[in-house]
Parts: C-alpha cells; sequence; structure tokens
C-alpha cells in the first residue's frame, strides 16, 4: 500500500521532515520579504511604484498558475525529481532576481521563482504527510503548520534588518544556500510513489493547461491591480475579468470531459476535501488580510519602521508555535477539528473586535500585544483542524491533489481577502473624509483657538505670520486625513471580525464523511 511503503522511521524521517520545512520556509518567507524593499527597489531600478507592483503581483500570478498542477507534474516526472526541480529553479531564479539591472528583468525572474515556489509549499505538505503513520499526522501537520504560519512573520523583519544593513538583492541572495542543502537532502532522502501510468505527450492536457493559466494569472491580475486601476472603470480590469471568468467555465469543462485531465476535479467528491477547501479559503481570507493590516496601520498611522512592524508580528508567531503540538495532540486524542476550527474562528473574532477598540491615531505598542496573541492562538487551531480534516480519507496520490486545492484555495483566499480590505479601506476612507471635513465648521470657536494656538507655536519656531496660518490650516487638514484613515481600519477590523462570527454556526453543523478504501501504488526509490 502507497501509505504504508511511504512511511518513514528514525533520522529519515526527521531530516525529510526538515527539508520540507525548509522548503515551505522558503516559499512562504520570499512572499512576504520583499514588500519591505519595494522602495529600495523603485529608487535603485529607476522604476515607478506602479512598476515596481508588479514584483509582488508576478510572484503571485506564477504561484498560483502552478499550485493545482503540482499534484499531476510530481505523477509525470516523480515527485523527488519534480520537488528537487521547483528548489533548483527557485534557487537559480532567486540568484537572477538579485542580479537584475532593471524592474522588468526582476518581475521576469519573480515570475519563475512564483513557478518554482508553488510546488514547495504543496508538496512539502504532501511528502510531510505521507511520511507519518495516520495516527501521528495530526503532529505531522502542526510540524509542517509552523513553517506556514511563522513564515508570514518572519519575512517583513528579515527584509527589514536586511534592507537596513546591506541591499535589496541579499533578500534573494539568502534563499541560495538554504536551496543547495534542500535540493541535496531531497535527491538523498525522499522517495517517489510509482504510480499505474504516465502520460505519453499525446495524452497530456495541454489545452487545460493553458486554460488554467489563463483563469488564475487573469483573475490574480485583477486581485492584485484592481485596486489601483480602480477596479471596473478601468478597461485592463474589465479584460482581465471576463478572460478570468471565460477560462473558468472552458477549464471546469476541458477537466470533466478529458480523459486526463491537468487538475483532477472529482477528487472533490470527497466531502471532507470539499469542506476544507472552503475552511482554507476562509483562513487564507483571514490570515492575509490580517497580516496585511497591522503593518500597514503602524507604518503609515504610527511611522514605524518596517523592522519595527515586523518584529511586532513574531510573538503571535511564537504563540502559534507554542499550540501547535497542543492542538495536535487534542485531535489525535478524538476532538473533533469542526470544534477547533469555530474556537479558532471565536478567537479570531475576539482579536477582530480587541483591535476595532484600541486603534487611535498615537495607539501605543504594548496595546497590540495580548492581542496579537490570541490572533497566534487563533491560527493554530484553524490550520491544523482544517488540514488534517482535508485530507483526513484521502488515500495514494489523491493526498496530493488534495493538498494541491487546499493550497491555491488559501493562497486565492489571500488575494480575495487583501483585495477586499484594500478596496473597503479606500472607500470607508473617502467616506469618512467626506464626514469629517462636512462636520469641521472653520467658524466654530473651537477651531478657530486651535488654529491660533498652531499658528502662535509656528511663529515661536521663526516661521512669517502668512506662512504659520497657512501650516495651521494644512495640519488641520493632515489630521483630519489621519483620523479618517484611522477609522477605516477600526471598519476593516469590524468587518473582519463579523465574518469570522457569521462562520461559526456552519461550521459546527458539519459533519465528518468516513473515508474510501485506499488504493494500491508501488514505491521507486
Amino acid at each position: 500500500m502507497l501509505e504504508e511503503s511511504l512511511i518513514e522511521y528514525g533520522y529519515r524521517r526527521v531530516v525529510i521532515t526538515i527539508t520540507a520545512i525548509l522548503c515551505a520556509l522558503l516559499e512562504i518567507v520570499d512572499s512576504t520579504i520583499v514588500n519591505v524593499a519595494l522602495n529600495d527597489m523603485k529608487g535603485n531600478l529607476s522604476a515607478t511604484l506602479s512598476e515596481v507592483g508588479w514584483v509582488v503581483t508576478a510572484y503571485a500570478i506564477g504561484n498560483v498558475i502552478i499550485v493545482p498542477m503540482t499534484s499531476w507534474l510530481s505523477q509525470q516526472f516523480g515527485r523527488r525529481n519534480y520537488f528537487a526541480a521547483s528548489i533548483i529553479m527557485f534557487t537559480v531564479c532567486s540568484f537572477l532576481c538579485g542580479n537584475s539591472t532593471n524592474i522588468w528583468e526582476l518581475v521576469f525572474f519573480r515570475l519563475l521563482q512564483g513557478m518554482g515556489g508553488g510546488a514547495l509549499l504543496v508538496t512539502s505538505q504532501t511528502i510531510i504527510t505521507e511520511s507519518y503513520p495516520v495516527e501521528k499526522r495530526g503532529m505531522a501537520q502542526a510540524i509542517y503548520g509552523l513553517g506556514v504560519i511563522v513564515g508570514p512573520a518572519l519575512g517583513p523583519p528579515l527584509g527589514g534588518y536586511i534592507v537596513d544593513n546591506f541591499s535589496w538583492a541579499y533578500i534573494f541572495y539568502i534563499n541560495i544556500p538554504i536551496g543547495i542543502l534542500a535540493t541535496i537532502f531531497t535527491l538523498k532522502f525522499v522517495r517517489s510513489p510509482k504510480y499505474s501510468e504516465k502520460r505519453q505527450a499525446k495524452d497530456v492536457d495541454w489545452i487545460g493547461i493553458i486554460l488554467l493559466a489563463i483563469f488564475v494569472g487573469s483573475l490574480q491580475f485583477v486581485l492584485e491591480r484592481g485596486q489601483e486601476d480602480d477596479w471596473f472603470d478601468s478597461q485592463t480590469i474589465i479584460i482581465f475579468s471576463a478572460m478570468a471568468f471565460l477560462g473558468f467555465i472552458l477549464f471546469i469543462w476541458r477537466e470533466l470531459t478529458f480523459r486526463y485531465p491537468i487538475v483532477e476535479l472529482r477528487v472533490l467528491r470527497n466531502g471532507n476535501l470539499r469542506i476544507g477547501t472552503i475552511m482554507s479559503f476562509i483562513l487564507g481570507f483571514g490570515l492575509y488580510s490580517s497580516a496585511f493590516v497591522i503593518p500597514l496601520y503602524t507604518q503609515n498611522i504610527l511611522g514605524w519602521s518596517a523592522l519595527q512592524a515586523g518584529i511586532l508580528m513574531i510573538p503571535p508567531a511564537a504563540a502559534t508555535a507554542c499550540m501547535m503540538p497542543i492542538i495536535a495532540r487534542l485531535l489525535s486524542s478524538g476532538i473533533k477539528p469542526q470544534f477547533l476550527v469555530a474556537l479558532g474562528f471565536l478567537l479570531f473574532f475576539v482579536y477582530s473586535f480587541w483591535g476595532y477598540k484600541i486603534l487611535t491615531p498615537d495607539t501605543a505598542k504594548d496595546d497590540f500585544f495580548w492581542m496579537l496573541i490570541v490572533r497566534g492562538i487563533g491560527l493554530s487551531m484553524l490550520f491544523i483542524p482544517i488540514t488534517t480534516l482535508a485530507l483526513s480519507t484521502l488515500k495514494g496520490q489523491e493526498i496530493g491533489q488534495g493538498a494541491s486545492f487546499t493550497g491555491m484555495m488559501r493562497q486565492l483566499g489571500g488575494s480575495f481577502g487583501i483585495a477586499a480590505t484594500t478596496t473597503f479601506m479606500a472607500r470607508q476612507n473617502t467616506e469618512h473624509q467626506f464626514f469629517l471635513v462636512s462636520h469641521l465648521d472653520m467658524n466654530s470657536l473651537n477651531v478657530q483657538q486651535r488654529i491660533i494656538g498652531m499658528k502662535a507655536a509656528f511663529m515661536a519656531k521663526g516661521m512669517p505670520a502668512n506662512i504659520a496660518t497657512e501650516s495651521s490650516y494644512k495640519a488641520i487638514e493632515y489630521s483630519v486625513i489621519k483620523q479618517a484613515a484611522v477609522l477605516s481600519y477600526m471598519d476593516v477590523f469590524l468587518f473582519l471580525g463579523i465574518m469570522f462570527l457569521i462562520c461559526i454556526p456552519f461550521i459546527l453543523f458539519i459533519k465528518e464523511r468516513k473515508g474510501k478504501k485506499s488504493v494500491d501504488i508501488s514505491i521507486t526509490h
């Protein structure tokens, strides 16, 4: 049986686990580490803000395109070979990214790096799952989850330190030694399942590959660029939205009718996997949008550096790491995953509502600590139970297919979450500014007294009277803009909290379905 013959013991399992976690960390850290270096890239490569944004977008597009094809590619070329090739591709492209001489070179190599990185996350999860016996898979997912959950928190502080002390190129160069080590371990220790058949060139679903690339590539483009291009007021966004819709319809039709589909949609007949993919989308939505808002708020409103904002996210990551083994043991003892997921969403609601209550134009650093600890504990109650539930009744190559679906949905959930958050914030910010300005009476005695006080303070610093008056009015305007921004951040926290709260009753009514019999598949070394 595949399940039994792939199970590892002793030092081999330790080495394989470390290799898989290293690869998962490589992929996730690299997706967040560049955010703090964009400003330096912009200046060094003489790029505009819109152009440098493609450094993030290109990686996400490459990542999402390759994830659904990972199971099929592993079957075609052997999991070990495909995994090693992905690590090599990711490592080589990291070197090329660091050596880019213009912005579009960097964007192209980031696209390729994202295609290499997409395989790392999903295949790592499959390798770890199959290396442990069924009764220990909760612990296996806890170990893997450390990389997935801690990775986004490590990216910003690590990137901030590198940019402050070296140059932006080194955020890519640090991948090289880790990639070389991971490649050696993969080739030496990871084994490949030998499936019953491989496809000939004429049987490859080339049309499915093209339709998948059109669908997810266009969708990712719309989600990444929609807010900046004013959504459907932009002809480009309309075109890519139409391409995403048509690509999706044609892709579903192709995969359900072609004899050898590139993505096996039929695996979604498994009820637990269907539940897991939906939950993974919600998890991605909450994980990425909440991780996006806090650093943005601390830097834009409180004036923190990128390194300070990144360090703030380390304590909740540590809380998640500490809770992972505990959650795994609870699952092993028979606690239903649904109950843990519901409790995780409840803690996310507490975290979000807490954030809604404490945000001000000058919130103190200490005010964030326990709020973020609650977030970290909540995440630990979401990731492992969701993954365990999704993959619990899958066997053989279905595990890889299921991991691909959950990984893609988590990534898409994050993209939807960030897109929804930025759009919601922009619209709420405009509404709050309009409301505050409409209620700001410049003839009010309180307003006039404040302007007189600020004018006196500016003149005391040597400003002429006319410039001091102008500066006072600008200060009032800046205060309104800042307060409107704070109110929009508060709205985001409240919106996320309500969304998580609404999900709880639906999760509690979920019933687990019993699994199917396993599939006989032999092993090749």
